[in-house]
């Protein structure tokens, strides 16, 4: 049985059919595109699509203009494949959606377990609703209202809000939100989470005051 349909995007043919070689052995459905406009006509027409990987350099249209469309109108979990390893670029991934970053080289077995963890994270998030302080969590629709009223979030946003408020009342290092939340091994430095904290309370507008600052550590989530 097919655990579900993966597009795999990169303009190295070898790239890609190591990678699908590896997800069909664990049985997923795999769909290739060459290039950004190739991924997303290839998106856009087919309706069941469970996960993307995505490359960062390929003609016609890159990884980031790729991911920023996308996330107009879906919350689809996306890897991105990439050689770059600056900090500006990573950070530029993350403030448009990017769920996690696989360097090159990589090893194609770690690859399909990120695939697996993150496919399953989101199986398990769909069957839980939190509510705290007016803020609704919707992990199924994956959705956020704050007193009835919907907020748009990015997917990074949203698991961060999620888990600040199923760990309320704690104090909340960056390292610990980094590996909660990110789920991987980050090369950067944690000021990614201040951005994404910043963008955080601005959409919460006046319950944006519940993310705490803990200064010299973390955050702390508090009505």
């Amino acid at each position: 049985m097919e655990n579900g349909r993966i597009l795999v995007v990169d303009d190295e043919e070898k790239i890609r059919k190591l990678v699908k070689d590896f997800l069909v052995k664990k049985g997923y459905e795999v769909i290739e595109a060459k290039d950004g406009e190739e991924a997303l006509d290839l998106f856009y027409d087919q309706k069941d699509i469970s996960l993307i990987i995505l490359d960062v350099m390929m003609p016609k249209i890159n990884g980031y203009q790729v991911l920023k469309e996308i996330r107009e109108t879906s919350q689809i979990p996306i890897i991105m494949l990439t050689a770059k390893v600056e900090e500006s670029d990573e950070l530029l991934g993350f403030e448009l959606g990017v769920d996690e970053y696989v360097c090159k080289p990589f090893s194609p077995k770690t690859l399909v377990a990120r695939v697996e963890a993150i496919l399953h994270r989101r199986e398990v998030e769909s069957q839980v609703t939190i509510e705290e302080g007016g803020i609704v969590i919707d992990k199924g629709a994956h959705t956020v209202t704050i007193d009835g009223e919907p907020i748009e979030v990015s997917a990074k946003e949203f698991e961060l809000l999620a888990y600040f408020v199923e760990n309320k009342g704690i104090a909340l290092s960056r390292d610990k939100i980094l590996n909660n939340v990110w789920n991987y091994d980050y090369f950067g430095d944690a000021r990614t989470i201040d951005t994404h904290v910043k963008k955080l309370r601005s959409k919460m507008k006046d319950k944006g005051d519940y993310i705490k600052t803990v200064w010299g550590m973390g955050y702390k989530f508090e009505c």
